[in-house]
This record gives structure tokens, sequence and C-alpha cells, in this order.
């Protein structure tokens, strides 16, 4: 029984929504950060694929519907950005300051700790793409030299990481302007992030979409010029 599950073209796909699923509902329940859906998701999914020794390429294979649709659903986060388009025109300097300024902590941060741990060249563009959408993150990476694969970890768990601790640094530092807020998890912690925005407001929610797609057009004419510097 259980290798016809796993034959089944669509294997991947009920598991991955059914660990999801799985991660709203202790979400709603327990109501703490630390319940993050997606975290919840990843760790439910290892257990499965570790438990039944399922190879990770099997369940890669099944879950190709998921890939295709990454961005087009990234995509889809345009929506609240054009119902507040007017709040963040009168917000533009703010906002440009803040995705710049967030863009340069981002690749000052990587660059200190790729100093202080001697990284490679490789092992430095890898994590370099860490505050990106996957899908650009990927891109970025491959292009830079990087592993792929360990870049779309990094990414990961930045943004599961912002989600988590959103609460908690807003609290810490009297944050309460919705711009600042969206600026903050769109910016640091990429489509996670946002999703943590959209609990906040549509303010939030727009400005965080924002600072996705403007993070990710500004980091990829910066990127290569940061990895050059880098020897």
């Amino acid at each position: 029984m259980i290798d016809f599950f796993i034959g089944c073209t669509y294997f991947g796909v009920a598991l991955t929504i059914g660990a999801y699923l799985i991660g709203l509902l202790i979400k709603d329940k327990l109501m703490f950060a630390i319940f993050n859906p997606m975290l919840i998701a990843i760790i439910l999914i290892i257990v499965v694929l570790v438990l039944l020794k399922i190879p990770y390429d099997t369940y890669y294979d099944s879950t190709t519907i998921i890939n295709y649709l990454l961005t087009p659903s990234t995509i889809c986060l345009a929506v609240p950005l054009y119902e507040k388009l007017e709040i963040l025109k009168g917000n533009i300097k703010a906002i440009l300051i803040g995705i710049l300024s967030g863009i340069a902590t981002c690749m000052l941060s990587i660059f200190l700790v790729g100093k202080i741990f001697s990284l490679s060249q490789q092992e430095f563009v890898t994590f370099l793409p860490k505050s990106l959408t996957t899908a650009i993150g990927m891109a970025i990476s491959e292009e830079l030299g990087g592993v792929v694969a360990i870049s779309v970890a990094v990414i990961m768990i930045t943004g599961i990481t912002g989600s988590i601790i959103a609460d908690f640094t807003f609290r810490l530092f009297n944050i309460h302007e919705p711009v600042a807020k969206g600026l903050a998890l769109g910016t640091a912690s990429h489509v996670i992030g946002t999703t943590k925005a959209i609990e906040y407001g549509k303010v939030e929610s727009a400005v965080s979409s924002l600072s996705i797609a403007v993070t990710g057009l500004l980091t990829v004419i910066i990127a290569p010029i940061v990895a050059n510097l880098y020897v």
C-alpha cells in the first residue's frame, strides 16, 4: 500500500499540502509564533520521508507542479500592492531608503560572516541571496556559482526565522507603523515574511510585496558586484 502511494504522481503534492494544513491547524490552536506552519510542514515532511525511507528525489519529482507554480504565486502578491498603490506613492522615499538599508545590511552581514569564518567564494555566493524569494534566489545562486540546494535551505530558514521573531522584534523596538512593518518583513524575509505581514493588515502586506520585488531587482544588480569584491 505504501509503495502504491509513493508511486502516485501527486504523492509529494498531497504530502506537502497536508503537512502545511496540519501546520496551520497547530498554529491556530496553540497561538505561538514558534509554531510557524512552514516550519511544522518541513519537519513533518522530513519525518515521513525518513520513516517510510522515501528518497528525496522521489519526493521532489512528485512536487513538480508546486515548483512550477512558485513563480506565478509570487506574482499574485501584486494584488495587495495594487490595492494600496496610493499609500505606497505617498511613502515612496521612506520605502526606497528602507529597502536599500535592508539590502546593505544583508550584504554586509554576509560579507563579515564570510570573512570571519573564512568561507570560500562558492560558499559566500551560496549565502548571498538569503533574503530573496526562492525563485530569484535560486537564479542568482546558480548564476554566481553557488550551491543552489543550500541557497534554498538558507532562504527558507531566513524567511521562517523572520516570521517567527517578527512580533517580538516589533514589540522590542516599539514599531507600530504599518509601512515599517511591511518593509522589514518583505526586505528581510521575502515571501514567508509577507505571509506574516498579511496577518497584520493590507498596508503591511502591500508594502511587503513591493519590498520583495524591489529587493529582488536591486539584488540582481548588486550581488555580482559584492561577489567580485569578496576575495
